[in-house]
């Protein structure tokens, strides 16, 4: 017979867990809020245990974080699988506010900020404008499909299926696609 106490019908507590794991991969409270589609005074309740969140909520903290649920919710790490799957479904993807571009997220989320790789599918009009990123930061675009135009400090390239445009995103940066088809391509971040 199980004897059920108070202690146990309390949730878990994830609060010094979330905190670990998020100093550990050196992220900031705002960092990960960006990442995880959580505000940051919810990210601080829970690591006060002000709060308990949501199901839905350590799930998009643990894909954040690049961790299991399991690892979350009780602190044990779970063993990595040797080949690690993830459905078309699971990739997320973010879209420009025109709704002309979308990058899918390719790239594991504990490399964000170091190494990043991204599809890109943009419709004809479309323009992915970016800010300078960390200096010495550097973009690899090779275009899959149609053509695409790189800016960057002060020039223009046109980039056609086939090639790849590597410059600097140090600075102020755009893609555009001036043509009359959607344009596809891979895109790789490297930040020193």
């Amino acid at each position: 017979m199980t004897v059920t106490t108070p202690e146990s019908l309390e949730p878990p507590r994830v609060g010094a867990t979330l905190q670990s794991l998020r100093q550990s991969q050196g992220l900031s409270l705002d960092e990960l809020s960006r990442r995880a589609g959580v505000s940051k005074s919810m990210l601080s309740q829970i690591e006060r245990n002000q709060a308990n969140p949501t199901v839905a909520v350590v799930w998009r903290l643990a894909n954040a974080l690049g961790v299991e649920l399991a690892e979350l919710l009780g602190g044990e790490r779970a063993p990595k699988a040797a080949i690690e799957h993830v459905p078309s479904h699971g990739t997320p993807a973010l879209s420009s506010p025109d709704g002309l571009c979308q990058l899918r997220i390719l790239g594991p989320i504990d490399l964000a900020g170091q190494f990043e790789w991204y599809e890109l599918e943009m419709q004809p009009g479309g323009a992915l404008e970016s800010d300078a990123h960390e200096p010495g930061s550097r973009e690899h675009l090779s275009v899959l499909s149609g053509a695409l135009e790189v800016h960057a400090a002060g020039l223009s390239r046109k980039v056609k299926a086939g090639e790849t445009a590597r410059y600097g995103a140090d600075g102020p940066h755009a893609i555009r696609n001036g043509g009359k088809g959607v344009a596809t391509a891979l895109l790789v971040v490297l930040r020193s």
